[in-house]
């Protein structure tokens, strides 16, 4: 009990000798952190808007020109019959002529009542497991090699730098967290080292009454686990109140979940305590 009564009560002289640099700390991490977070907002929204955009998509396939209508009805079997197409709608040559005077505004095919010259086409829709290049490239080789149709449709260059786009992301955010979390270990571990270094006498007149490293290091890494983790919360309390402030009506910005912040936080404090071990036993040792 007096050994933990001893390390709070240095834990706590440590602070009040050294508020500068526990605060300058403090708000160093706090704003690394914040950079991580809204970053993590950022591709959590990029991430279901690209998937919205893909449940949009549909592939067109086009049924050939001497099938006889009395054979479409197999045709559109065959197609709901490949993997990965969910559902599966006709378009008849009618459909196709009302849909292209929707979109031009006028009816470009008057005179041509008998003689449509409009494909016949399918959609379909994908399930989302193939709602991938790879996937939809798939689904076009097996309905291509169907006799009866003339040809496959869908946004592949779209979909192509879309998956492009989201790769880069990926990896941007690999490497800004790897940079944020490097650059905060080093800074708690140069804090730690810059608050113990006027103490290094002391420190070693307490190792040789027969204090353990341990014993001498648990105050600085209780510091380092409890600053780094106040930095990590009060980055997500910060984003909080913005939310309440801010709002965006053009698109839903998606926050990551309460349990995933508390990890996110807890693993900040651990990795803030492992930075102080390495800042105090580098001083022990010199």
């Amino acid at each position: 009990m007096i050994r933990i009564v001893h390390i709070f009560k240095e834990l706590g002289r440590n602070l009040w000798r050294n508020p500068g640099t526990a605060l300058a700390s403090l708000l160093s991490l706090t704003l690394l952190f914040l950079l991580f977070d809204l970053f993590w907002i950022a591709a959590g929204t990029s991430d279901q808007f690209y998937r919205s955009l893909l449940s949009g998509i549909q592939v067109e396939v086009y049924v050939a020109e001497n099938v006889p209508d009395s054979a479409v009805v197999q045709i559109g079997d065959d197609l709901l019959m490949l993997p990965g197409v969910a559902t599966m709608e006709f378009v008849s040559r009618e459909q196709a002529r009302q849909e292209l005077t929707r979109l031009v505004g006028t009816d470009l095919l008057v005179g041509y009542d008998e003689a449509n010259p409009l494909p016949r086409s399918f959609l379909l829709t994908i399930e989302d497991d193939y709602l991938t290049a790879t996937g939809l490239q798939e689904i076009e080789e097996r309905a291509s090699a169907l006799e009866a149709t003339d040809g496959v449709y869908y946004s592949r260059g779209w979909l192509e730098k879309a998956e492009e786009t989201k790769s880069i992301i990926l990896k941007l955010g690999l490497v800004l967290g790897i940079l944020i979390f490097s650059t905060a270990v080093i800074s708690s571990a140069n804090n730690i080292r810059l608050m113990t270094r006027a103490r290094a006498v002391g420190f070693r007149q307490m190792m040789l009454l027969g204090a353990g490293r341990a014993f001498i290091s648990l105050p600085f890494i209780i510091e380092g686990f409890f600053i780094s983790g106040l930095a990590a919360a009060a980055g997500w309390l910060t984003i909080m109140y913005a939310r309440t402030r801010i709002g965006f009506s053009q698109i839903e910005i998606v926050y990551p979940l309460l349990d995933e912040t508390v990890i996110f936080c807890s693993a900040v404090a651990l990795l803030g305590a492992v930075a102080s071990f390495l800042g105090i036993s580098r001083q022990l040792r010199e």
